[in-house]
């Protein structure tokens, strides 16, 4: 028997996710707003400074994203795959596009200005959607030959090299940290071969590795493109009291850690976060986590772990019942995605990863990541249409073994 509505449970629990981060960000935007309107009006760019400058462009994207998923949720996923190396060239081509005119940013090329457009776009962001679609559209196609060098596993990892090679070059090594496990576990899914997996791990390390030595310089002026990363990295190993106190990224990670302590068990109450007022940079972004922790305390941050995992489970299950091998590899990538990034956030806020700049999906302050992951919600959903109503039910191996194809 074939539903006839979507997953209405699934689409609440984004809703929910996304208007707590509405709530969230009305609270530790309030001096980061003033900070910037100010700096606008001393540019003769604005009138008077405001307390609600992010709050608003947040609702903008709020409203924006929604009326985009509106539609997204109606597609035909099947349109996915028939178009899928379309979609996939434009992800691509939206990489090389923001390397020659993107805004640099710390060092990177992460976005694109459009003229008359009030935002920024960040086309990583619909590039790992665009490679989710593309990579699911393979495994299809060459099912059975995963594990094969020549035919699959060669063809596989050179279609994720070009995207690696491309964020490289921005550089974003945050979204490398996302893209390249979601790819190992789509890889796997798919019938891959753990021997190649491992060897892909190796290559990716020794890369990383050279990447960070490249980065290196004695003075200012031989910084390059790699220089950020290694700047992170150092942060990241270092517990130097001269870094914090030159307000580096050792000190943001600090003032993160202090907000998480301050919170405690029950946290401070919502909208008395001390860290948010000047001392935690991109609080509204990157850091959220922090001030939900400061302010909710670990109650707070840890139903919001709980909501993550529910929507996993709930993910896996749309990709368990669906019998098309391409929605079923497309749901477990955007599950993969969409979990990855949420606990390299979390563990970024906690110290245990260094800092990346990727955002906490549905909460954190961002359009362009806000946008793409509704638009994927919007698949899953629609995919969720498609699945037969059976229980799900069955042991971790059944599991493992019904989604190992190829």
């Amino acid at each position: 028997m074939q539903t006839k509505h979507i997953d209405y449970p699934l689409f609440f629990l984004v809703f929910g996710l996304v208007v707590f981060g509405m709530i969230m960000i009305s609270s530790v935007s309030v001096y980061p707003s003033y900070k910037v309107t100010s700096e606008m009006v001393n540019a003769w760019a604005l009138d008077e400074a405001t307390n609600s400058f992010y709050l608003v462009r947040n609702l903008m994207h709020v409203f924006v994203s929604f009326f985009v998923f509106a539609f997204i949720v109606k597609v035909p996923y099947e349109l996915y795959e028939k178009y899928a190396r379309h979609i996939f060239l434009l992800g691509i081509g939206l990489l090389v596009v923001v390397l020659f005119i993107g805004s640099e940013y710390n060092g990177a090329r992460w976005w694109l200005n459009i003229p008359g457009v009030p935002f920024s776009l960040q086309p990583v962001e619909f590039a790992k959607l665009a490679l989710i679609i593309y990579l699911a559209s393979f495994l299809k196609r060459a099912r059975g030959t995963m594990s094969i060098f020549e035919s699959g596993a060669l063809p596989f990892f050179s279609i994720l090299a070009a995207v690696v090679i491309l964020l490289a070059l921005q550089p974003d090594f945050g979204s490398m940290l996302i893209i390249g496990p979601l790819a190992l576990v789509m890889y796997f899914i798919g019938g891959g071969s753990v021997r190649y997996i491992a060897i892909v791990i190796a290559l990716f390390t020794l890369l990383s590795a050279s990447v960070y030595v490249l980065g290196r310089y004695d003075t200012p002026d031989e910084r390059n493109t790699f220089s950020y990363i290694t700047d992170r990295v150092d942060n990241f190993l270092s517990d130097n009291q001269t870094l914090i106190e030159k307000r580096t990224i050792h000190f943001q990670t600090e003032q993160g850690l202090i907000a998480i302590g301050s919170g405690g068990f029950f946290g401070l109450g919502f909208g008395e976060s001390v860290q948010k007022f000047g001392y935690l940079p991109e609080a509204q972004g990157d850091f959220i986590f922090s001030v939900v922790a400061e302010e909710l305390g670990f109650l707070g941050v840890g139903a919001l772990v709980v909501v993550y995992l529910v929507l996993a489970e709930r993910w896996f299950r749309i990709a368990k019942e669906s019998e098309d091998l391409f929605a079923r590899y497309v749901a477990l990538g955007i599950t993969s995605w969409i979990v990855i990034q949420a606990f390299v956030n979390i563990g970024v806020n906690l110290n245990i990863v260094p800092l990346t700049g990727v955002t906490l999906p549905f909460v954190s302050y961002g359009g362009s990541s806000l946008l793409s992951l509704l638009i994927a919600v919007g698949i899953l959903l629609n995919i969720s249409r498609s699945t037969k109503s059976k229980t799900t039910t069955g042991s971790t191996h059944s599991f493992s073994r019904k989604y190992r194809m190829g």
